[in-house]
């Protein structure tokens, strides 16, 4: 069993920031990619940003040079740290792990900028 667990999420106006963290417990192995997707409302979930296990990271162009993203391995945990927030940022965001081939998904986190 894997568990993973998000946190960081709310409402912020535009300009604001935001860091999102994800903890992994249970049975976690060694964590190929830890990272984060999201969904708005009528949308496709889609990749925000992803890093390896040796720290190479992809970010979707939407977010470059507005977002970051980080691990801490010996916590297993994953953190989004989100910058200049924009109205079409609010989404449901998903932390995400591969890990011995298989995907896992925590549960959630909103996020919400107001214009």
């Amino acid at each position: 069993q894997v568990q993973l667990v998000e946190s960081g999420g709310g409402l912020v106006q535009a300009g604001g920031s935001l860091r999102l963290s994800c903890v992994a417990s249970g049975s976690i192995f060694v964590m190929n990619v830890m990272g984060w997707h999201r969904q708005a409302p009528g949308k496709q979930r889609e990749l925000v940003a992803a890093i390896s296990s040796g720290g190479r990271t992809n970010y979707a162009d939407s977010v470059k040079g507005r977002f970051t993203i980080s691990r801490d391995s010996a916590k297993n945990t994953v953190y989004l740290q989100m910058n200049s927030l924009k109205p079409e940022d609010t989404a449901e965001y998903y932390c995400y792990i591969e890990m011995v081939g298989r995907s896992y998904w925590g549960q959630g986190t909103q996020v919400t900028v107001s214009s």
